[in-house]
């Protein structure tokens, strides 16, 4: 090829998208500018998902809060952390509260929440998202706590065996948060939570 001046042409292999990246467009602004409080519920919620980890296994755990009170709206749990955990969340927590429309949804800029599927159940219910700014996890401290609080009182404060063991009692333990300890805050956060606290 150098003998007669011959230069390849080299084809680029595009570079494959990947499903689980930022869609940087969809990123939305931080509405909230840590201010969690507000006087009503099905005003503001709060999003996130986290690991739930035993010995090397993980499943993951989607919640949505209402910042209202602070009580859990809807949670998911899988073993693949995906666009589809998210939505069975935000779609199971509309058809609870039904009267949605005005309310912001504030989370993170995971992937999950800059899909079009994510922005497209929002808008169609009349929601506004809004977001945390990147890299700031006290942006969106009232859920990050709040999932800080599930795994203290679950995985460190019981001898769980296996991660089967471990979701069931942090299903166990969400349920006794929203009816048992939301309202006797002081006495519960003392003893923390045993799987015979009921």
């Amino acid at each position: 090829m150098k003998k007669y001046n011959l230069m390849p042409n080299y084809v680029r292999k595009s570079k494959k998208k990947n499903k689980n990246e930022r869609i940087e467009d969809n990123v939305k602004p931080n509405l909230l500018n840590r201010n969690f409080t507000t006087n009503a519920p099905n005003k503001v919620w709060d999003t996130d998902v986290t690991y739930l980890i035993f010995k090397g296994a993980r499943a993951y755990l989607s919640t949505i809060i209402d910042l209202y009170d602070r009580k859990v709206v809807a949670y998911k749990i899988s073993k693949h952390n995906d666009n589809k955990l998210v939505m069975d969340t935000l779609n199971e927590a509309i058809s609870k509260r039904k009267d949605v429309s005005g309310l912001i949804i504030h989370s993170d800029q995971g992937f999950q929440y800059t899909s079009y599927e994510y922005k497209a159940i929002c808008e169609s219910n009349g929601i506004t998202i809004s977001m945390a700014r990147k890299g700031t996890p006290i942006d969106d401290s009232p859920i990050e706590s709040w999932h800080s609080l599930l795994k203290k009182e679950t995985l460190y404060n019981n001898n769980i065996t296996s991660l089967e063991e471990y979701i069931i009692l942090v299903e166990e333990w969400i349920e006794f948060y929203n009816t048992d300890r939301i309202k006797g805050k002081k006495v519960n956060k003392k003893k923390g939570y045993k799987k015979n606290d009921k």
